[in-house]
C-alpha cells in the first residue's frame, strides 16, 4: 500500500472512531502527573495549582476523581479574578461546598458588570457562578455581549484582538447563562471559529497561527454548548495528536506542556463544554 493510500487508510479509521475514544488513556496520563502533595505538575516540574485545577476538570469530564487535590487546591491562594473561578470550578466539580469563594468572586463585579479586570476574567467568572447554580446576572450578561467584536469573536481584555479560546469560552458562559442557542451572539460567535478550522480539521488561535488541540478543544465545547455538531474533522485531529503514552500532542510541531494539553482536551472528547455538569 502506497503512502497516500496508507494515510487515506488512517484517516477513515481516525473518523470512524467514536469521539470519546482516547478519553480513558489521557485520563491515565494525566492520574499519573498528580503528585504525593495532591497537586499535578508538568514532567520535570513542580505542583503548581492552577494546572491542578485544569487537571481536576479534565479528569471530572471523564468521569474520574483524583484523590488528595481537594485540600491541596483549598490551601493555594487564588491571585486574580480568573485564577478564583477557575478554582471555584474545580472544587466544585469535586463536590466541595464553594460558597465562600463564589462571595470573593461577587465581591469582585464592576459597577459595568465586568467581574474582574478583563473579558477572560469575566467569562470564567460566569462560568463559575453558573457551575454553582449561582445567576450570571443581568448586567454582566449584557456587558459580555457588548464585548463581541465586529469579526463575531471576543478577545482577552475590552477592545482586544479575537481569538478562538476567548470566543470559544465566551460562548459557553453566555450559553449557561442563559442565551439562546439561536441567538444571532451565538451564531456570530460560531461562524468566527469555523474560519479558523483548517484543513487538517484542527483551529487555530488566531488566523495563521496553524492548528493546535486546545484551540481544538475548546471550539469543540463551544459547538456543544451552541447544540452543534462540531463536525468529525476536529475529533479526528485530536486523535492524531494523542500520544502513546495517553498524552495529547499540542500541535504536529510541538509536544509541550502535555500535562496542560491534556487537561483541556479531555473535556471536549467526552463531549462535555462548562461548566461540567
Amino acid at each position: 500500500m502506497g503512502v497516500r493510500a496508507l494515510t487515506a487508510a488512517l484517516t477513515a479509521l481516525v473518523l470512524a472512531m467514536p469521539a470519546q475514544a482516547g478519553v480513558a488513556e489521557g485520563a491515565a496520563y494525566l492520574e499519573a502527573r498528580r503528585q504525593p502533595s495532591g497537586g499535578f505538575a508538568e514532567p520535570g516540574r513542580a505542583a503548581d495549582s492552577g494546572l491542578t485545577a485544569w487537571a481536576v476538570l479534565g479528569l471530572r469530564a471523564a468521569g474520574r476523581t483524583p484523590a488528595g487535590t481537594t485540600g491541596y487546591l483549598a490551601d493555594k491562594p487564588a491571585p486574580s479574578a480568573t485564577d478564583l473561578a477557575l478554582r471555584i470550578l474545580a472544587l466544585d466539580a469535586l463536590g466541595r461546598d464553594v460558597d465562600a469563594l463564589v462571595s470573593r468572586l461577587q465581591g469582585l463585579r464592576r459597577v459595568n458588570g465586568a467581574i474582574g479586570p478583563s473579558v477572560n476574567s469575566t467569562v470564567w467568572a460566569v462560568l463559575a457562578l453558573r457551575a454553582d447554580a449561582r445567576p450570571a446576572g443581568r448586567r454582566t450578561v449584557s456587558w459580555l455581549l457588548g464585548r463581541q467584536r465586529p469579526s463575531g469573536g471576543w478577545g482577552w481584555y475590552p477592545g482586544g484582538t479575537a481569538d478562538s479560546n476567548d470566543t470559544a469560552a465566551a460562548v459557553q458562559a453566555l450559553r449557561a447563562a442563559g442565551v439562546g442557542r439561536n441567538a444571532r451572539t451565538i451564531v456570530r460567535g460560531l461562524r468566527y471559529l469555523r474560519r479558523l478550522q483548517n484543513g487538517d480539521g484542527g483551529f487555530e488561535l488566531s488566523s495563521g497561527r496553524g492548528s493546535d488541540s486546545q484551540s481544538t478543544a475548546w471550539a469543540i465545547q463551544a459547538f456543544l454548548a451552541a447544540g452543534r455538531h462540531p463536525g468529525s474533522a476536529a475529533f479526528a485531529y485530536l486523535h492524531r495528536m494523542q500520544r502513546l503514552n495517553g498524552s495529547f500532542r499540542y500541535s504536529a510541531r510541538y509536544a509541550i506542556t502535555p500535562t496542560w494539553v491534556t487537561a483541556q482536551v479531555l473535556p471536549a472528547l467526552a463531549r462535555k463544554p462548562f461548566p461540567l455538569p
